[in-house]
């Protein structure tokens, strides 16, 4: 479980977050939404590791908050960024590979044959390429290698940020699919996204934050019918 209290990120002299209270239980897939600039990015960084912090994350009786972002994945929680940043001039596989170093160190002989596999078998795609170049991949290839990556790590917390940023409908419907998948291997999942009613309709529990601030918190079930929440992030759309 992870348990964060009174969470504030700075960048240099500015304050990013206000003190945030969030809780994401084990089985559990928890989505963080908001507008643009809103703080979710952030959040996910200040977990990571990233950016200066200060409050508590206990993760598994583990306080985190002085760990640095090489001890925060080594202590199991592994993050797909915003924007992939996949390494455009490895190939698939070893990009891939490079996923393991938090435990698998750069010159270790231990087998990583299961993790590949894994990933294989969820995205047959990154099989299908997997020497190609990671430049020459499709956004939506892109995207799988970045979660691919971070399940690379043996993560017991995923953190994904953005995951459907620039993405077509149909490839997106794609993600969101093995994402669940994901979850229902036991892995529980922090999910920052701008798409509100998707995240609230594959989630668990949700978080809307608001500069910096968590406005509302509940069941996704139930947020993605508040009125509130229909009116500033769903539209219309938010009651189907």
């Amino acid at each position: 479980m992870l348990k964060i209290r009174d969470l504030k990120a700075f960048y240099d002299q500015n304050q990013a977050l206000n003190g945030l209270d969030i809780d994401v239980n084990d089985g559990q897939i928890c989505c963080i939404i908001g507008s643009n600039g809103a703080g979710k990015s952030t959040l996910l960084k200040s977990i990571s590791g990233m950016v200066k912090r200060t409050g508590s994350i206990m993760w598994d009786d583990i306080e985190l908050i002085s760990f640095n972002a090489r001890k925060i994945a080594r202590a199991g929680l592994a993050q797909a960024p915003e924007g992939r940043m996949v390494f455009p001039g490895l190939t698939v596989y070893q990009n891939l590979e490079m996923g393991t170093v938090s435990w698998h160190g750069f010159f270790s002989r231990k087998p990583f044959k299961d993790e590949i596999e894994q990933v294989f078998e969820l995205f047959p795609r990154l099989q299908e390429r997997r020497n190609q170049g990671a430049w020459s991949l499709s956004g939506g290839e892109q995207q799988m290698l970045a979660i691919g990556r971070a399940l690379m790590a043996r993560p017991k917390l995923l953190l994904l940020d953005e995951p459907s940023m620039g993405l077509a409908p149909l490839i997106v419907e794609e993600i969101y699919e093995r994402i669940v998948n994901i979850n229902k291997t036991g892995v529980p999942i922090l999910l920052v996204e701008q798409n509100a009613r998707l995240a609230l309709k594959i989630s668990h529990y949700a978080y809307v934050i608001e500069q910096g601030n968590i406005r509302f918190h509940g069941n996704s079930a139930d947020l993605r019918y508040d009125p509130r929440i229909v009116s500033a992030y769903l539209g219309t759309l938010g009651k189907h």
